[in-house]
């Protein structure tokens, strides 16, 4: 489930937007001004953000400014809401690092097109939607994964683990990055915590022989691929990375 903020002072405004995502299946939680949507994101970061311009004390485009210059928030989708239509603002809006802008009035139809789109280029993980490689097929909707004709079992970590893999396959990605984004930002664990669970996926996913499709890169991390190593190959960068 995505987790959306919503950053909106007029609260009939936020009300409708607020309803109408949970309706749809989203985890959302409500600000209603920018020191508060800060304190959120400083607190866990959402999936996207839906960022009024006109926001008492700072704008939202000042938020989204700052959003695009720390590291940490540098990737965070944000879709600018307001009623400034001029073409000038919209260039503003989208030079401060928006992804979308929507102008008010809207349609919810409209708006859940733009969030769907937006997360569908920002973070495929975040969507029901089923993602492949090299036979090897995982489908969020209904939690199975597949390969060859064969069910494999995975627990809900290391399906949120292969998942997050098979969305940025051939990325090597490092245990604190893999921490981030599977276990979810500001969970304090052990970096080594990853290697068990990597360990775990690689069981699942043995019955059918895809068990070498999670590389260990030395030095560096983890990452899956549709061309694995030679078992000889992935053992001797196991054994350098360990």
């Amino acid at each position: 489930m995505s987790r959306i903020l919503v950053v909106e002072d007029e609260s009939a405004i936020a009300e409708l937007i607020t309803l109408n995502l949970r309706h749809a299946g989203f985890d959302v939680f409500h600000c209603s001004d920018a020191a508060a949507a800060q304190a959120a994101v400083d607190g866990r970061l959402p999936d996207l953000v839906l960022l009024d311009w006109m926001l008492p004390g700072e704008s939202g485009l000042q938020l989204a400014r700052r959003w695009r210059s720390e590291a940490r928030t540098r990737e965070l989708p944000v879709i600018m809401l307001t009623a400034r239509a001029d073409e000038g603002d919209k260039v503003a809006g989208l030079e401060s690092g928006a992804d979308d802008y929507l102008t008010k009035p809207f349609s919810v139809n409209e708006l859940m097109a733009r969030i769907r789109a937006v997360l569908r280029r920002k973070a495929p993980q975040a969507l029901d939607v089923a993602v492949q490689l090299a036979g090897l097929r995982l489908d969020p909707a209904t939690r199975r994964v597949s390969c060859g004709g064969l069910d494999l079992k995975l627990g809900p970590t290391e399906f949120k683990l292969l998942h997050f893999m098979m969305s940025h396959a051939e990325r090597v990605h490092s245990r604190a990055q893999l921490l981030d984004r599977v276990w979810g930002d500001h969970v304090f664990i052990e970096e080594r915590t990853v290697d068990v669970h990597i360990k775990r996926l690689r069981e699942a996913l043995a019955p059918a022989g895809a068990g070498a499709m999670v590389e260990t890169v030395r030095g560096a991390g983890y990452r899956l691929t549709a061309q694995p190593q030679t078992a000889t190959g992935a053992a001797a960068t196991e054994r350098g990375s360990a």
